[in-house]
């Protein structure tokens, strides 16, 4: 039996989380003390004074450290819930690698002392570059990128490089599944690269006819294809061997997306497949969690000969924490263990989408890897929308997955448990979407009106997305 969420409690989550800093602020008082001055008076040249003094609250410690205890209680991360982020890979990050990343040895480098200072790191760097060329089938990476996206625009210039060299200024044109994650047509073009886009069929896959035609149209212009394996609907594309063919015999090469390389663990690599450049998000499928916009790490990998092309992006490795983390992930589960994360996300995702496929669309009924999608609730005549649907879980504390992407479907909800999650937690979240989509049939407004025991209640994106109060300066003039 599932608890039914009510709002009454709403109040006093407000009380105890609603109040900015400022709110709680009293002229005068002060939770610190400053060390007695030894280095004397001087004055500040009037260039570098404020016009004004800086409007800061005044508060004791005490009501500080509550106010922000009590805003950290109200963040969610994959130690407080289940996270079934599709796309993301928001997967539990063991607390071994936090305390690798954090030994001081490693924490206190600076990037530009000396290399003989450093050698346990470096040797780190090589025993990480290694690993991910064994589970990837690759030669050489590179740790320069920050990012995923960098890591796209990265490979995508090496490419473009290796072209050049050959005197190939021609090829020009990146082909891109229209399924495709927005970061790749985006890198692109920033890459300079024209963007070509070959269609879908039902069942989620390429349509190899057409991207047949789209070689022949293109000939000599063709740089690479960029493809996701699982796609981002999570669906396994078995015609890769085919792709890779024909795109290679047009002169171009092949570039794999990492977004989605944990279902592959274990189970194929990039490589054996006819991938030439990839790149990988450490911050993803090697543990780092990545909410909030960082930290990231998008090391490159390509086949023998392509490591010359590689472009001048950073005159540093990426984050190292990151590296650290993968690493530690890495040697934690040992060659045996690793075997086994693809096979589990994939076991995960279908239990799930099996359980749910009878109250939840599904467009695209096969077995799906480590994410699938659903299109809305089955009911439509209801009108709850996904939207609704990813805000009620919010009362049930739950993190919503993705909504409205991938833009294949109107009312698109994808879910990705990964590996780690055990069988309580899922049939714990199948109960509560199964109790969302009763509501929705007997009691709509309930969920069009959620989110009803959160601090905030539902708001109105487009105003905050336009209209953004960003300071308590501005909150006072409204």
């Amino acid at each position: 039996m599932i608890a039914t969420p009510h709002s009454d409690n709403r109040s006093e989550n407000n009380r105890l989380y609603g109040n900015l800093i400022f709110e709680l602020s009293k002229e005068g008082r002060k939770g610190y003390s400053l060390p007695r001055n030894h280095f004397g008076d001087y004055e500040i040249p009037a260039s570098m004074q404020r016009a004004e003094e800086a409007q800061l609250p005044e508060c004791d410690e005490l009501t500080v450290v509550r106010h922000y205890t009590n805003l950290s209680n109200n963040n969610f991360g994959v130690d407080t819930g289940f996270y079934p982020l599709g796309s993301c890979t928001m997967k539990y990050n063991p607390k071994i690698n936090e305390e690798m990343a954090a030994l001081p040895q490693f924490q206190n480098l600076h990037p530009l002392q000396p290399g003989d200072t450093a050698k346990g790191a470096l040797a780190m760097v090589t025993l990480l570059e290694q690993s991910l060329c064994e589970l990837t089938g690759l030669a050489h990476f590179t740790f320069k990128p920050y990012a995923g996206a960098h890591g796209e625009l990265t490979g995508l210039m090496t490419i473009d490089n290796y072209h050049q060299s050959r005197g190939d200024m021609a090829r020009k044109k990146v082909i891109v599944p229209d399924s495709a994650h927005g970061t790749n047509p985006a890198s692109a073009a920033v890459c300079g690269l024209e963007i070509i886009e070959v269609k879908s069929l039902a069942d989620g896959t390429v349509d190899f006819d057409d991207l047949q035609r789209l070689c022949s149209l293109c000939g000599d212009s063709i740089a690479a294809m960029m493809m996701t394996n699982p796609n981002t609907l999570g669906l396994f594309e078995t015609r890769i061997p085919e792709i890779a063919k024909l795109i290679h015999d047009a002169g171009g090469l092949m570039y794999y997306d990492g977004a989605n390389l944990n279902p592959m663990l274990g189970a194929c690599r990039p490589g054996d497949m006819g991938f030439d450049v990839m790149h990988i998000n450490l911050h993803k499928t090697f543990s780092t969690p990545h909410g909030g916009g960082g930290p990231g790490s998008g090391p490159v990998g390509v086949r023998e000969g392509l490591q010359d092309f590689f472009p001048f992006v950073s005159p540093y490795n990426g984050n190292f924490g990151v590296m650290m983390r993968a690493a530690a992930y890495i040697l934690s589960l040992g060659r045996e263990n690793v075997r086994l994360v693809g096979p589990l996300a994939t076991l995960n995702a279908n239990y799930i989408k099996e359980s749910l496929k009878d109250v939840y669309e599904l467009p695209i009924d096969s077995m799906c890897c480590h994410e699938f999608v659903f299109d809305g609730l089955k009911d439509k005549s209801t009108g709850v929308t996904t939207m609704d649907v990813a805000k009620r879980l919010l009362d049930y504390g739950y993190h919503a997955p993705t909504i409205y992407f991938p833009l294949l479907f109107h009312e698109s909800l994808m879910i990705e448990p990964t590996e780690n999650e055990s069988k309580e937690t899922l049939d714990g979240f199948i109960a509560v979407m199964r109790q969302i989509a009763e509501e929705a049939k007997n009691n709509p407004d309930l969920v069009k009106t959620a989110p009803h025991t959160t601090p905030i209640g539902r708001v109105d994106d487009v105003l905050a997305a336009k209209h953004p109060v960003t300071t308590y300066r501005q909150l006072l003039a409204e």
